[in-house]
C-alpha cells in the first residue's frame, strides 16, 4: 500500500480503520465491569439470579453469533454494526433507569438486558473486523493488519484502564461524597445513587459507538449485490458454506481449535481472578488497580506479537503462547503470597497473544465474501469452549465439595485443591490437538 511516489501509506489514513478502532474502544470499555457482580446484587438480584442471567447472556451469543455473522456478509457489515450499537443503547438504558421497586420487575428487565447484550455482542462480532480488514485490503494493505491490531489493543487497554479506575471510583458513595465535599458541594451520595453512575457513563459511550458506526462505509462485494429475496435463507446458506470452508481448510481449522483451547482455559482463570487474588493475600481494595495492571499488558504485548507474527513461522507463536500459558498456570498453583501476581500476569499475557495471533491469521486466510461469517464461527467456538469448561469445572467443584465437607475443608481450600485442573486440562488438550493436527490436518506451509 503506497502513495504514487512509492511512499508507504499509513493504514490509519483509511477512515474505516480509524472508526473501527474507535468503535472497539467505545463498545468494550464499560464502566460497570469492575463492579459487575456487586452491581447486579445491589439492584436486589440474588446470586442464583445472577448466575441465570449470565447463562442467558452466553446462550444468546451462542445462538446468534454465526447467523448474524452470515447476515453481515449478506446485507453489509455496517448495518450489523449500527444494529449492534442501537441494541447496546437500549440494553444499557433499560437498566440505567429501571426503578428499584419490584424484585420481579428488576429481574425481568435485567433478563432483557442480558438477551440484548448477547445479541449486540453477536451482531458486532465478525462484522467489525471484516469491515476494517476489507477496507485495508481494498487499498492493497493486507500486510498492515498486524499494525492495526497492535494499535487497537493499545487503545483498548487505555480505555479499559480508564473504565476500571473510574467505574470503581464513582461506584463508591463515600468517595463521591468526599470528592464533592472537597470542591465545596454539600452533597451526600448513597449506594442507590452511585450504583447507576457507571451505567450512565457506559450509556454515553454507547451513543458514541452508534455515531461511530453510522459514519462507516461498506466495502460492497458481489455476494452483497446479489443478496436479494429471502435473506434469512441466504444467511443460512452462507453459514453452511463458511462452516464447510473451515472444515476443508486445515490451517483455518487449526487456528480456531488452538484458539478455543487457549481462550477457554485462560478466560476461565480470569473469571476466577478475584478469588485467586484473595488466596495470595492481596487486599480487595486493590482489585480495581490490578484490573488496570492487566489491561496495561495490552500496551506491551501487541508490539511483540506483531513482530513474531510477521517474521516467524506459524508454529513459533503457538509454542510461545503455550509456553507462557503452561508456565503461568503451573506457577499459579503454588499460590505464593503477593509474588503470585507475577505468574498470573504471565498467564494473562498469553490471552493477549492468543487474541492477536488468531485475528491476524484468520483474517489473512478467509476471503472477503465470507470473512464476517468465519470470524463469527471463531467467536462461537470460543464461547462454546468457555461454556463447556465452565460446566466441567462446576462438576469438579461439586465432586470435591462433597469430599471437603467430610474432611471439614473450607471454600478457599476447595479452590486451591481444584486449581490444578486448569494446567492439567490445558496440557492434555494441547497435546491432543497436536496429535490431531499432525495426523488429520496435515501441516501446510504458512508463515
Amino acid at each position: 500500500m503506497k502513495h504514487p511516489d512509492n511512499r508507504p501509506v499509513s493504514p490509519f489514513s483509511i477512515p474505516n480503520v480509524r472508526l473501527f478502532i474507535a468503535f472497539k474502544v467505545l463498545f468494550n470499555s464499560r464502566f460497570y465491569y469492575p463492579v459487575f457482580t456487586i452491581l447486579f446484587l445491589d439492584f436486589g438480584l440474588t446470586v442464583a439470579q445472577f448466575s441465570i442471567l449470565n447463562a442467558v447472556w452466553a446462550a444468546s451469543i451462542v445462538l446468534a453469533e454465526v447467523p448474524l455473522g452470515a447476515l453481515a456478509d449478506i446485507i453489509g457489515r455496517k448495518r450489523l454494526m449500527v444494529m449492534a450499537t442501537t441494541v447496546m443503547i437500549i440494553e444499557i438504558a433499560i437498566i440505567s433507569f429501571v426503578p428499584v421497586i419490584d424484585p420481579m420487575l428488576i429481574f425481568v428487565v435485567f433478563l432483557i438486558n442480558r438477551v440484548l447484550s448477547g445479541f449486540a455482542e453477536a451482531a458486532a462480532s465478525g462484522a467489525d473486523e471484516a469491515i476494517a480488514y476489507d477496507s485495508l485490503a481494498a487499498k492493497g494493505g493486507e500486510e498492515q493488519w498486524g499494525k492495526v491490531l497492535e494499535v487497537l489493543m493499545r487503545f483498548q487497554s487505555i480505555g479499559f484502564i480508564l473504565a476500571m479506575s473510574i467505574g470503581a471510583a464513582i461506584y463508591d458513595p463515600r468517595l463521591m461524597t468526599a470528592l464533592f465535599s472537597f470542591f465545596g458541594f454539600d452533597l451526600v451520595f448513597t449506594q442507590e445513587m452511585t450504583m447507576r453512575f457507571p451505567l450512565y457513563l457506559t450509556l454515553v459511550l454507547a451513543v458514541g459507538a452508534f455515531f461511530t458506526t453510522v459514519r462507516m462505509t461498506d466495502t460492497v462485494s458481489p455476494r452483497q449485490e446479489k443478496a436479494t429475496g429471502n435473506r434469512v435463507n441466504q444467511a443460512f446458506k452462507l453459514t453452511f458454506e463458511a462452516g464447510m470452508w473451515i472444515l476443508k481448510t486445515p490451517f483455518a481449522l487449526s487456528v480456531i481449535l488452538f484458539g478455543m483451547l487457549f481462550d477457554g482455559v485462560i478466560r476461565m482463570v480470569i473469571t476466577l481472578s478475584s478469588q485467586y487474588y484473595r488466596m495470595i493475600e492481596l487486599p480487595e481494595s486493590v482489585f480495581g488497580l490490578l484490573g488496570s495492571l492487566v489491561a496495561g499488558l495490552g500496551l506491551i504485548v501487541p508490539r511483540i506479537a506483531r513482530k513474531i507474527a510477521e517474521n516467524k513461522p506459524v508454529a513459533y507463536p503457538v509454542w510461545i503462547t503455550a509456553g507462557l500459558t503452561v508456565a503461568g498456570l503451573i506457577s499459579m498453583n503454588f499460590f505464593w503470597p503477593f509474588i503470585g501476581l507475577v505468574p498470573a500476569l504471565v498467564t494473562y499475557s498469553a490471552m493477549y497473544f492468543t487474541g492477536f495471533f488468531v485475528s491476524y491469521h484468520i483474517n489473512r486466510t478467509a476471503s472477503s465474501d465470507r470473512r464476517a461469517t468465519v470470524l463469527s464461527f471463531k467467536g462461537l467456538a470460543y464461547n462454546i469452549s468457555y461454556g463447556v469448561l465452565g460446566v466441567l469445572y462446576a462438576l469438579v467443584l461439586k465432586w470435591n465439595r462433597q469430599e471437603a465437607r467430610l474432611s471439614g475443608g473450607t471454600q478457599d481450600q476447595l479452590f486451591t485443591d481444584t486449581f490444578f485442573w486448569f494446567p492439567s486440562l490445558f496440557v492434555a488438550g494441547f497435546f491432543f490437538l497436536l496429535v490431531v493436527y499432525r495426523i488429520y490436518l496435515k501441516p501446510k506451509s504458512h508463515s
